[in-house]
């Protein structure tokens, strides 16, 4: 019984017996399938090529800085041609006798108006003083869509006219007014050095991000300032709109208002003396007036976002902190001390000039010569002649890629002095319609002289500091600067008589002239420039901020060879000590750099691991 009992057990057990090999192996062939499958999934493609990606990248980079000029073009020419249509408007309709009596009665928009162009005016003499420091503070980018915002600002006032509202905001556009331009300066001529460091990405210099070599970037930089006084010239075209298809329907004939004005041109003394108080023939309707600027105020805001969100960073994050970080005492004092530089000294005259002239083709020969003959209902045409002639001649910068630097400013120059000693002696005789041909060929003239002179000054700035990134935006700011202190001497001499106002103009022409030639001169010889040093970024500073060895009054060429070789060392120790930390936290590039996040930055990042390890 006993082994009937063990032989029934075993039968039972026998379902479970271990499977065979066979079993076993099946499920080890089901793993690695699975295996094979991850690192198929995980590992490196076989149609992954990674120069292929890398240069891609660059090309996406590459069409990213032409979509920033693009936009810092467009968004300037939006903001400049509501700025001065608006203006326009607001000073023809507050010029007239009964739109002010009947609409606003005592409370002295004439008045109002002589304030709010002095605060436009005036303001901007002390911009020297803190339009580096709002830069630095801010960034270029934040700087161009805070000065937009400023000038959206004005249009908004115009809502309601009052001496609260209009003088305010015309004091904040002065206040702006240059810190606007030497952003823009800066920012065209930062996208020319990115895109340089785009194209040459494999140089060892772009990859260790060291000072670019010597004319490196030259070329860039005149496409792209062409590239922008194309598109912004146009700002001119656009600003007549609202009084070619409002203001001109208003005004009365030209035998009313040129009633009492019998000499134009170079006989005259002020603007245009006679001139009639009452220029419009009934008043525009509110709800009219209240829909351009609405619209106006739409262009306004529309710029504002162009600047906000198709605008790029000029520089890297590590970029701005080092730039803010030289001690904001340096920061205040070091446009002062570029004007060591010849270069820039001599440049001088040039920058007022070019205040000079495009102020007297606005104001003084559009009105003393071409309203003052033509009729106010033509002021439209000429300027607009004069803005087409401005974009379309901004081109001919291009040629600097195969001339000298100097054809485009002595060019220029001679097309102005030209025109300026022919307007020295021509009057032409009041409501004569006959002289609106030879008017519109000298706007046109005119025109390919200002072209030439923006887009001339401009350039040179760019190909002089072309590597210089910590220095561009002084550069800029003195350059803009000293064309704000020419717009406050032509609201100065309005009431001058107008050959003294040409003899100035024609004089500051002469003299920028001979200072250039003499600034080519000492270049052509070699003679050495005094450039103030920039102080290095010193993230934490402790004690006394302004140390011996970072003394900006000390300018490259005092130095001696030692204190070169040894801040070198310093320089080289401190870079390794960002690169050991930027190591250490596992982060990579920045994003604006020129290998950041890119394939090969990846690749090389894998490569050097191996060898930190073992030196570990």
């Amino acid at each position: 019984m006993e082994a009937a009992d063990r032989e029934v057990l075993i039968r039972d057990a026998d379902p479970f017996v271990a499977p065979p090999n066979g079993g076993i192996n099946e499920l080890l062939n089901v793993d690695q399938e699975e295996n094979a499958q991850e690192q198929e999934f995980l590992g490196p493609q076989a149609e992954y090529n990674e120069e292929e990606e890398e240069r891609k990248y660059y090309r996406r980079k590459r069409l990213g800085v032409i979509k920033n000029v693009l936009a810092a073009s467009v968004g300037a020419m939006i903001l400049y041609s509501v700025y001065m249509g608006l203006l326009q408007m607001q000073l023809i309709l507050h010029y007239d006798m009964t739109y002010r009596e009947v609409k606003y009665s005592n409370l002295g928009l004439e008045d109002i108006d002589h304030k709010m162009l002095m605060g436009i005016n005036v303001t901007p003499i002390i911009g020297l003083l803190y339009t580096p420091v709002l830069i630095r503070f801010l960034g270029t980018k934040w700087m161009m869509f805070l000065a937009s915002g400023i000038y959206a600002l004005f249009v908004s006032t115009n809502y309601w006219e009052r001496y609260y509202t209009l003088v305010p905001s015309a004091v904040a556009i002065g206040v702006a007014i240059v810190p606007l331009w030497a952003s823009l300066g800066n920012y065209i001529t930062r996208m020319a050095q990115q895109y340089y460091e785009y194209v040459n990405y494999r140089e060892e210099h772009v990859q260790e991000q060291k000072k670019l070599p010597k004319g490196a970037c030259h070329s860039y930089i005149i496409v792209f300032q062409s590239i922008f006084f194309i598109i912004f010239h146009l700002s001119f075209v656009f600003a007549e709109f609202p009084m070619r298809f409002v203001l001109n329907g208003y005004l009365r004939e030209n035998e009313h208002i040129l009633k009492n004005v019998h000499n134009c041109g170079a006989n005259i003394k002020g603007v245009i003396p006679g001139f009639n108080t009452t220029v419009l023939s009934r008043l525009p309707r509110s709800m009219l007036l209240i829909q351009v600027e609405s619209v106006l105020m739409g262009f306004a805001f529309l710029s504002m976002i162009i600047f906000l969100m198709l605008c790029g960073a000029a520089y890297r994050p590590t970029e701005e902190i080092d730039l803010r970080s030289i001690g904001w005492g340096n920061i205040f004092q070091l446009p002062f001390k570029h004007l060591r530089d010849y270069r820039l000294r001599l440049l001088c005259p040039f920058f007022i000039y070019s205040g000079f002239e495009q102020m007297f083709a606005i104001t003084g020969f559009s009105l003393s010569y071409g309203v003052c003959a033509l009729g106010l209902d033509k002021l439209w045409l000429l300027i607009l002649v004069y803005g087409l002639s401005c974009s379309v001649f901004s081109s001919l910068s291009l040629c600097l890629l195969r001339l000298p630097r100097w054809v485009c400013l002595v060019g220029g120059a001679v097309v102005h002095l030209v025109l300026l000693v022919a307007l020295l002696a021509f009057s032409p005789t009041p409501k004569t319609p006959s002289y609106l041909g030879p008017l519109l060929v000298i706007s046109v003239l005119w025109g390919l002289g200002s072209a030439l002179n923006k887009t001339g000054v401009s350039t040179l700035l760019g190909m002089l500091y072309g590597e210089e990134k910590e220095r561009l935006d002084f550069v800029f700011t003195i350059y803009h600067w000293w064309q704000a202190i020419a717009i406050f001497i032509v609201y100065l001499w309005s009431n001058m008589p107008m050959r003294a106002k040409l003899s100035i103009v024609l004089a500051t022409l002469l003299l920028a002239c001979f200072c250039y030639g003499v600034m080519e001169r000492r270049l052509a010889r070699k003679i050495p420039f005094r450039l103030p040093r920039i102080p290095r970024p010193r993230h934490k500073v402790k004690g006394y901020r302004y140390l011996e060895e970072d003394n900006s009054d000390e300018s490259d060429s005092e130095r001696s060879d030692d204190e070169e070789d040894e801040e070198g060392l310093d320089d080289d120790e401190h870079v390794a000590e960002e690169m050991e930390a930027e190591d250490g936290d596992g982060g990579g590039q920045d994003a604006g750099g020129p290998g950041a996040e890119s394939p090969g930055a990846r690749r090389r990042g894998a490569e050097g691991q191996p060898h930190r390890g073992a030196e570990a």
